[in-house]
């Protein structure tokens, strides 16, 4: 699966996005918040060439972007064929949500006495709800990400935020793969509101259990159809 000449020409139009000293790191934010978006699906390959021109970057500008997204574990080089969007693994998908229940859970146990900043857990929850009456539910998913972004940034970690971004973009590889947004996301919309009202109430313990239950529950159902995806070969088109 090549990159189209559709997509290079909306591409293009993130040229102004890297200003006047474009650098490796505003080229990887670019291609990052675009495989995220999906435009790049797992198992794409990025040309150097038709990419490079469409940002008006030079090559090594771009591998240098290209290097910085494979150690986030984003893109994979296979030799003799190119840079590819990863393609995650079951296993993959098990130590994500590994990954998610010791941060988001410790989070949610190491806040401070309430009232909690939660404006940004409230937006993210009301985005989703929203996007659900609309039935937009890439929209659904989208504000279920920032939910989990929200509820790690409640630490006020700079780290612990570039760990979950990391974490999340990886998920989201395998969310394009499944492509059920609704499926994946509407059933969660209400516990995402039961977690903000315990911890509106200042009951961490609650909104701890309730979180745990959500992480496991979300991790068997999307094991068990990424599985299946996976299995049958219908995980990626090269």
């Amino acid at each position: 699966m090549g990159t189209k000449g559709s997509e290079l020409g909306e591409l293009a139009g993130d040229r102004r996005l890297l200003g006047r000293t474009s650098t490796a790191e505003r080229v990887a934010d670019i291609l990052r918040t675009r495989i995220a978006e999906g435009f790049f699906p797992p198992g794409a390959r990025l040309s150097e060439d038709s990419i490079g021109g469409a940002l008006g970057v030079s090559r090594n500008t771009l591998r240098e972007a290209f290097r910085l997204l494979t150690h986030e574990r984003l893109l994979v080089h296979e030799l003799n064929r190119g840079v590819f969007v990863r393609v995650l693994t079951v296993e993959d998908v098990e130590d994500i949500y590994r990954t998610r229940r010791l941060v988001e859970c410790a989070v949610v146990r190491g806040l401070g006495e309430p009232p909690f900043a939660l404006d940004g857990l409230r937006s993210a929850v009301a985005d989703g709800e929203r996007s659900a009456r609309e039935e937009h539910w890439p929209g659904v998913s989208t504000a279920n990400i920032h939910f989990h972004r929200e509820l790690v940034a409640l630490a006020r970690s700079a780290r612990t935020d570039e760990l979950m971004r990391g974490v999340l973009a990886e998920l989201r590889l395998v969310f394009h793969v499944v492509d059920d947004p609704r499926g994946l996301h509407e059933p969660y919309l209400v516990r995402n509101r039961e977690i903000l009202d315990a911890l509106e109430k200042g009951r961490r313990g609650d909104a701890e259990r309730l979180l745990s239950g959500y992480l496991d529950d979300s991790r068997a159902r999307l094991v068990e159809v990424y599985g299946g995806l996976v299995a049958d070969g219908d995980a990626v088109e090269r």
